[in-house]
């Protein structure tokens, strides 16, 4: 019969696909050379008593079923029955068959390696590396033929087939060639063989991805090629990509995976897994490694940039490792962990992590230490930067010991030390420890210590004089710490700032840079914010430097649009309105220029308009504490109408004078007024803005709007007329309610004051009269009350039955309460003005 390919290796293989090769002349299969029951070629050939020639499996098997059954021991070939069982090799036969297969392989060989040419047909080519798969796995010996007939290169040149086909047939062929083989794997890592199959992880279609992965890993097993899989650019990366995809099938996964693992025997594939994300080599080098490998990772883990959430992983898997690293003497394992925990202590999470680890007492320690075994300050910087970080996560500090004595972050004698070295270190690292006395006095647990530390050392000037410093980012950790220390010690901020000539200008400058709006600006004008409001001579000073102008020309930009937004712009814009209140606390000032600035520039309108900036709190409260400053001055500044004198006749017969009657003044100041020259409340139009404002959720907003309004019931006004006003503004209710929710001492207390002035009219004193929650307000009020306010009211409660006076004493004891809770003298008050006859 004519010869083909050996029909044992691929089902099928009598195809058209091998037409091809049937033609070509191949030594035929003898029958003598088949195994009756396999109807294969015979590998064992034995002999039974009649002579007949089995596979011994074949006939192995066949005689276990007989006994098994219970069968007659018969042979399968005859049918009969055999007394014995012996099996006789046929050497003759097996070397015989063993030298056709050789002959017959040789021969296919050949033919496989006329195939292998890109020249070929693709059913040629498929058919040859079938052939060459047949060999590899039918004997693991047959490798080193496959290698000696110098096939490895051939099947490598028909990865540029132009057939999908061809080229994933090629890379399954090659696996399995060097499957164990490591002379094989050498062959196939020659030239650029490895760069050919990393681009083909790259094709779109997946068998191809998988079959390269699945070569790539078999080639990863050996060490040497390792370092030459990596060197391929973008090697690492795409295997990375793949081993966490979601979109490749398990097995691609897996074996890049595994690709991986092996990969990271080489320590530049680690540093490459490292750089696209995958830290668990290295981490893994870090922690098991030997010194040198050890000082290796952690130096180049200094090096990478890592989000956040690697920076959390790399400091609970190593950083309490990099923290002994750093403790040790050898001054470049330090400097290789302190770069490395700079890198990892940025994140708020990880930074927590690192404290819990123990990293602040070696951190302190580094700083502070001084001759033969300091750190070189190029590495103090770097540890006060990882302490800056640290410090910044919001931890409690004042709980964790740093130092000899049980001392803390915020002991005196730490805080000290970090002022000393503020005042004699350059401008880097001054910016870092500032900034780690910025995350000292921003949480409110230790900012207490902190501002007491700086008062005693009186490092107050040393650090306001940073202010005028040219680096930005330490002009910046400067102002972020004055302004945390100003509600503390504003006072002590505001002497210096006078007492100086620059820093008071630089800050102004800072605020007014038209360059957006930045941290700096924000924190700069925070600061000016926090001053205490009523520091007269701060308040000419930036009048001097016309502070109060450029800050009017800032907010009027952004209410306009004209400045864009940023994340700062909320508190910035805060700052400012505050700063410029300000203004209005030095409107009784003899020189009259904060008055004169107030006319000048509108501010009582720009206030009201301000009121309306709804969702910025403290915009809307300041602006109505501005307003009720700038009220309360509008009757000292209203223009009285001046009556023309009586006549003689009407001197001596007044009943023959009509009274002069003037148009167009103001009900509430009874002369002439205006928002711009007397800040008048009711010429702005400003009441309904700030009743409006009485509904709002922040008790601050309530009360600032409150007390504006209350300037139209004060004294030196018409009261009645004032009331009237509230009540075309429907202001009255609202008023009334805050007194019976439960809110803050000081809105209660402004609340009774208004109302006091309220029930000065009849008919709002008789309406409330009948309201049973204001009769429990009261109640309530009066619990609270001192000895003689219960007396008062037990005394009230007595002469209750008379209906006439109901009314009047409703009023009463309302008056009462009013004046007591705004501590005003009740002695006046006699058991007399309660007794009935």
């Amino acid at each position: 019969m004519a010869g083909s390919w050996d029909a044992s290796y691929e089902q099928g293989s009598q195809s058209d696909d091998s037409y091809h090769f049937e033609r070509l002349h191949i030594e035929p299969i003898y029958d003598a050379f088949i195994c009756p029951l396999t109807k294969q070629v015979m590998r064992d050939p034995v002999t039974l008593e009649n002579g007949q020639t089995f596979e011994r499996e074949a006939i192995e098997k066949w005689f276990r079923e007989c006994r098994e059954s219970g069968r007659r021991l018969v042979c399968p070939l005859t049918l009969r029955e055999l007394r014995s069982t012996e099996l006789n090799p046929s050497i003759a036969l097996r070397n015989t068959i063993e030298e056709w297969n050789a002959r017959n392989e040789a021969a296919k060989l050949d033919m496989a390696r006329r195939s292998l040419s890109l020249s070929s047909p693709e059913s040629d080519i498929i058919q040859a590396l079938k052939f060459v798969e047949h060999l590899c796995q039918k004997n693991r010996s047959n490798k080193h033929v496959i290698r000696n007939a110098e096939l490895i290169p051939m099947i490598v040149d028909v990865l540029k087939s132009s057939s999908r086909r061809v080229r994933c047939k090629a890379l399954e062929t090659l696996r399995i060639v060097v499957e164990d083989d490591s002379d094989n794997k050498d062959i196939v890592a020659e030239g650029d063989t490895v760069r050919t199959v990393v681009k083909f992880l790259s094709h779109e279609q997946s068998k191809e991805r998988e079959e390269a992965v699945s070569l790539l890993y078999e080639l990863s097993k050996s060490e040497r090629l390792c370092e030459k899989i990596g060197s391929v650019n973008g090697a690492v990366l795409i295997l990375v990509g793949m081993a966490s995809s979601n979109s490749e099938n398990l097995l691609t996964v897996e074996n890049a995976d595994r690709t991986l693992e092996n990969l990271a025997q080489c320590e530049n594939n680690v540093r490459q897994m490292a750089e696209c994300g995958r830290l668990q080599p290295l981490l893994t080098l870090l922690l098991e490694g030997s010194p040198d490998t050890k000082l290796s990772m952690a130096a180049f883990l200094g090096e990478l940039v890592l989000n956040n959430d690697v920076k959390v992983f790399v400091a609970k898997t190593a950083g309490f490792s990099l923290i002994n690293l750093m403790k040790i003497n050898n001054m470049q394992s330090r400097e290789a962990a302190l770069k490395a925990l700079n890198q990892i202590s940025s994140d708020e999470t990880s930074a927590k992590v690192l404290i819990e680890a123990g990293i602040l007492p070696p951190l302190v320690k580094d700083l502070f230490t001084v001759g033969n075994k300091q750190l070189p300050m190029r590495l103090k910087e770097v540890s006060a930067t990882i302490l800056a970080n640290v410090v910044n996560s919001g931890y409690e500090f004042d709980s964790i010991p740093v130092g000899p004595g049980q001392q803390t972050l915020v002991s005196e004698e730490i805080i000290h030390n970090l002022l000393h070295l503020i005042s004699n270190t350059g401008p880097a690292i001054e910016c870092k420890l500032l900034q780690i006395l910025v995350g000292l006095t921003s949480s409110t647990s230790t900012v207490s210590s902190v501002v007491s530390a700086i008062k005693s050392s009186g490092a107050t000037i040393s650090l306001v004089q940073f202010i005028e410093a040219p680096q930005r980012d330490l002009r910046l950790a400067s102002i972020k710490l004055l302004q945390n220390l100003s509600p503390h010690m504003g006072q002590e901020l505001a002497d210096c700032l006078r007492g100086t000539s620059g820093q008071l200008g630089s800050l102004i400058r800072v605020v007014s840079e038209n360059i957006g709006i930045t941290e700096e600006q924000a924190a700069a004008v925070g600061l000016l914010a926090d001053l205490p409001e009523r520091d007269a001579g701060l308040t000419r000073l930036m009048l001097d430097e016309g502070a109060f102008q450029l800050f009017i020309s800032r907010i009027i930009r952004i209410r306009q649009g004209e400045t864009r937004g940023s994340r700062f712009m909320t508190p910035y814009l805060e700052g400012l309105v505050k700063v410029l209140a300000r203004i209005t606390f030095a409107l009784s000032e003899p020189s009259g220029a904060a008055r004169g600035l107030c006319r000048d520039h509108n501010l009582a309108s720009l206030f009201i308009d301000l009121l309306q900036a709804n969702g910025l709190d403290n915009v809307q409260m300041v602006s109505a504490m501005a307003l009720e400053n700038l009220s309360q001055e509008s009757k000292n500044l209203t223009k009285l109408p001046e009556f023309p004198a009586p006549g003689f006749c009407a001197s001596i017969f007044p009943c023959l004078s009509k009274p002069s009657i003037i148009t167009g003044l103001c009900k509430v100041h009874r002369g002439t007024c205006s928002l711009k020259e007397t800040f008048c409340l009711l010429e702005g139009q400003a009441v309904d803005k700030l009743v409006a404002l009485l509904d709002h959720t922040n008790d601050k907003v309530v009360e600032a709007s409150l007390a504006a309004l209350s300037t139209l019931l004060d004294d030196g006004v018409d009261i009645e007329e004032g009331i009237h006003v509230l009540l075309d503004a429907e202001g009255i209710k609202p008023i009334l309610d805050l007194l019976l929710e439960k809110r803050t001492d000081s809105l209660r207390r402004r609340a009774v004051w208004s109302v006091e002035r309220l029930l000065r009219n009849d008919e709002i004193a008789y309406e409330v009269s009948g309201d049973p929650n204001i009769s429990t307000a009261l109640v309530d009020a009066f619990q609270h009350g001192d000895y003689r306010t219960r007396q008062i009211a037990e005394r009230l409660k007595t002469c209750r039955q008379n209906p006439k006076l109901l009314w009047y004493l409703s009023k009463l004891r309302m008056i009462i309460l009013m004046r007591w809770l705004l501590l005003e003298d009740l002695y006046f008050y006699t058991s007399s003005h309660f007794c009935l006859k």
